[in-house]
């Protein structure tokens, strides 16, 4: 599992994830540990 602020989501529509959604992200070091970022739908 990792983190995922919704303003990492990429997207123009409302910005949420539902459980088992496939994605593109990459990881960056956040302050409480690793963090999705630039998050894309498939």
């Amino acid at each position: 599992d990792v983190f995922v602020h919704f303003s990492a989501i990429q997207s123009n529509d409302f910005k949420t994830l539902t459980e088992n959604q496939e994605v593109e992200f990459g990881i960056e070091n956040g302050p409480k540990g690793p963090a999705a970022v630039h998050v894309v739908e498939l």
